[in-house]
């Protein structure tokens, strides 16, 4: 998709719904499917795990939340590309574009080599700090050290992939996130279980595998994230839009210093809201084995639940950008009303579906009773606040796209550490609290950033 000339031609003005609701598809559909299969591989690596027993389990989730805290704070530089990139296509100055793209791989050497060290010297740590049970210790730690040794990939991947979105290719990264996930569902066939007799229509046979448990699984992901950013930075270099071919990678202030004043705000957001998940977690761990185990089983579910919503904030960014780019703030204001209500739309059916079959797809990863019934009873809980979120994801979506990245900090870090941790805290460690009220608080945190950025959308004051 050519998104400069979309920008341009909507520079009138005369943008209608109807051809608008192509180009918003269009941008959507492929990142939804791409997270679908992230999704569908995360259900599998779950389920895999799971036979293995509730400690493998509750080893591999409790780990989870520290998994976000670094990819998420490694998805916030790619914010900054993002606006400066879909600002530059849309106003036609592709060589910024391009320029933007060479810096972008720079960047992502840097900080993938930073958070392999870092990430690697802490792997005996995170168990401790996540206060899981010294009986899985070890199994966590080496769980996650293999995990992070290919982080400079996982970078690239992260952030190579977001200067494609930003320039309307949304179907390239979707292509190398399916084949990543093929991989690692592959590896994890072979390696997680033992050499096996199989019976396949009449047919019986021996399957090999190396039996490594939760390690295979760890390998498997691995293998599938190196890939991933050895074929994303290649697809990228032959780009026509955005390739950085010829660019220099010495750092050029002058594209830098805008991205990152965009970056900076949305990576102290992410890591402050991140690091809330991994005290969040801490808390449920510390609660058993029990509440560690329905608690991971649970996440894993919502997620898929959560990928219309994810899906349009990336179309909403892009778009948004063009707008700004092309100094079309009618049609920015016209997206806007666009986005919103298909959004609660999307949100409305996926939360029911969610509260509808919330004990059977439990039933997909444990057949624990207590498991079930407490995973179920959570999903539902947060199946009816889902509509209410996917405002504040499609409102912050604009607002990366336009670099305004301050409030959004703001908002989630008030919601995340006022309501969502102060409230866990109190209710688990205070009143003696279950996991059901600690996910009574994840959901009020959910409806402060629906007021919160509802009030500033109605006042205007997200697109200023």
């Amino acid at each position: 998709m050519n998104l400069s000339s979309t920008s341009r031609s909507g520079s009138s003005g005369k943008n209608t719904t109807l051809q608008l609701l192509p180009v918003i598809i269009a941008l959507a559909w492929p990142t939804m499917l791409e997270q679908l299969m992230q999704t569908a591989v995360q259900y599998i690596d779950t389920a895999m795990v799971g036979t293995l027993g509730t400690q493998a389990t509750a080893a591999v989730g409790a780990t989870s939340t520290v998994n976000w805290l670094v990819s998420s704070t490694v998805s916030a530089i790619g914010v900054g590309f993002l606006s400066y990139i879909s600002q530059a296509i849309g106003a036609g100055k592709t060589d910024n574009a391009k320029k933007a793209a060479g810096q972008a791989v720079l960047v992502s050497c840097v900080t993938g080599i930073f958070f392999t060290i870092l990430t690697v010297s802490l792997s005996g740590l995170v168990p401790v700090w996540m206060q899981v049970d010294p009986l899985i210790h070890t199994m966590a730690s080496r769980y996650f050290l293999i995990l992070y040794l290919p982080m400079l990939f996982r970078t690239m991947e992260i952030i190579l992939g977001t200067v494609l979105r930003a320039a309307g290719d949304t179907k390239t990264p979707m292509k190398v996130g399916c084949i990543i996930n093929l991989i690692n569902i592959v590896l994890n066939y072979f390696l997680i279980y033992e050499t096996r007799p199989l019976s396949l229509g009449g047919l019986s046979f021996t399957m090999p595998g190396a039996g490594l448990g939760i390690i295979g699984a760890a390998a498997a992901s691995a293998i599938a994230y190196t890939y991933g950013g050895i074929a994303i930075f290649f697809r990228l270099y032959r780009h026509q839009t955005v390739s950085p071919r010829g660019q220099s990678l010495r750092p050029a202030p002058e594209v830098l210093r805008p991205c990152l004043r965009v970056a900076f705000p949305n990576m102290l957001q992410r890591f402050a809201t991140s690091l809330g998940y991994v005290v969040f977690a801490s808390m449920i761990n510390s609660l058993g084995e029990l509440s560690t185990a329905a608690h991971t089983i649970a996440n894993t579910v919502e997620s898929a639940f959560y990928i219309p919503g994810w899906g349009m904030q990336t179309a909403a960014a892009t778009l948004s950008g063009n707008a700004r780019g092309a100094n079309d703030e009618q049609r920015l204001t016209q997206l806007s009303r666009i986005f919103i209500p298909l959004e609660v739309g999307l949100m409305v059916f996926s939360g029911g579906l969610l509260f509808l079959f919330a004990p059977k797809l439990m039933l997909l990863f444990s057949h624990d009773p207590e498991v079930l019934s407490l995973g179920s009873t959570v999903l539902r809980m947060v199946a009816i606040s889902e509509p209410f979120y996917g405002v504040p994801i499609i409102i912050e979506g604009m607002m990366q796209g336009l670099g305004k990245t301050k409030a959004p900090f703001l908002f989630n870090v008030l919601g995340m550490w006022c309501v969502r941790i102060a409230g866990t805290f109190l209710c688990t460690q205070v009143l003696g609290g279950n996991l059901i009220s600690a996910w009574g608080c994840m959901i009020a945190h959910n409806l402060l950033l629906f007021v919160l950025f509802g009030v500033h959308y109605l006042t205007g004051r997200w697109k200023k």
